[in-house]
């Protein structure tokens, strides 16, 4: 049995010694609910708000006291600005054609509505010199960042089981940008899930996956269950729900990670009654067997907004030289939209017959 001090596991990001101004393009939701309580959190200042929209934009910024854009010229216009694209992925290219060269952005999740169009983008970023990160901030969450500290210090040995479970209802009324989209819950919302389990295990070899609509639901899809392959020892599954409208008893949204030493089980609050929330939970356990002793970890703050903080700390730390690398990097968010492309291949595949009984 391993002891540990739950409160020592790290929950927070560095942030930037001398923080650069961020130029926020978009004024959707996420940038009321996550991007700007997370920058006045942190003290990040915010050179303003764009979004094609002037009114939104406007209405926004007055809201959080900030600056706003009447047009794209004055955004990337920002001297030394830090872009923050909050838009919805058919707009990246478009954008980050404007921004001029050397430009530090970070990319709202997914990186372009395919494979296809995050490879056109991996390629600009390349030919335009740019910093630029993903927004998958799920892996900067502070229960997020303890898992992987508690796995770095051994606590839970060598991680071989790992188990997403989400059962419950999303309000997906407030993302009207999704209506008519042909790839909907792995694109925008799994997509955290799997960009996390990289980030622990690596890349798996392969995944096997079916994700599908609900007959109440007008959304392309909304359920989706899906393994990955990372060889003869780890399980990797997960089994996702976003339609179990049936009250708040049995809805669930949890991550299991399980080593051969110990295991952790994490709630993720925020999606149980979104965007209100509930506060999110991490309990560990570094022992085995029927005594094994389970430790809740005190947290620091939540996804949102707390992991926004970091992501963006990381991406200004990289292009300052303070940190040595981009955790979510293009170059690494490209392997992430790869597994999507891949799990959007397998659903469309058909499944392995069973064989029929003979006359």
């Amino acid at each position: 049995m391993m002891s540990f001090d739950p409160a020592t596991l790290a929950q927070s990001w560095p942030q930037p010694t001398a923080p650069r101004p961020i130029v926020i393009i978009g004024a959707g939701g996420i940038v009321n609910d996550a991007h700007l309580p997370a920058y006045a959190l942190s003290g990040f200042p915010v050179a303003g708000i764009f979004d094609r929209d002037v009114g939104r934009a406007k209405a926004l910024a007055e809201q959080w006291s900030v600056p706003f854009f009447r047009t794209m010229d004055q955004a990337v216009a920002v001297r030394d600005g830090v872009f923050d694209l909050a838009t919805p992925p058919a707009a990246h290219l478009e954008i980050l054609r404007r921004l001029p060269k050397g430009a530090t952005v970070l990319i709202q999740k997914p990186m372009g509505r395919d494979l296809d169009e995050a490879t056109a983008i991996l390629k600009l970023c390349r030919e335009r010199q740019f910093t630029a990160a993903v927004n998958f901030q799920l892996r900067f969450s502070p229960m997020m960042l303890a898992v992987r500290d508690a796995l770095q210090k051994g606590l839970l040995g060598r991680l071989i089981d790992v188990e997403m479970h989400l059962n419950l209802v999303t309000p997906w009324h407030l993302f009207p940008f999704l209506k008519g989209m042909s790839r909907v819950e792995i694109a925008v919302h799994s997509i955290h899930y799997l960009d996390l389990i990289r980030g622990l295990l690596g890349n798996p070899t392969g995944i096997h996956a079916r994700t599908l609509g609900h007959p109440g639901n007008e959304l392309a899809q909304t359920r989706t269950s899906a393994l990955l392959d990372f060889g003869r020892d780890v399980r990797c599954t997960l089994s996702i729900n976003h339609d179990h409208d049936f009250g708040r008893k049995f809805q669930d949204a949890t991550f299991r990670f399980e080593g051969d030493q110990g295991a952790a089980s994490v709630k993720l609050g925020l999606l149980l009654n979104y965007p209100a929330g509930e506060p999110d939970e991490l309990w560990i356990t570094a022992s085995r067997g029927a005594d094994a002793a389970w430790q809740q970890v005190p947290l620091i703050g939540g996804w949102f907004p707390h992991a926004f903080i970091g992501v963006m700390s990381n991406l200004q730390r990289t292009a300052a030289g303070e940190d040595d690398a981009l955790v979510t990097s293009v170059e690494d968010a490209w392997h992430t939209m790869a597994l999507v492309e891949a799990a959007f291949r397998s659903a469309a595949a058909p499944a392995t017959p069973v064989p029929q009984q003979p006359d």
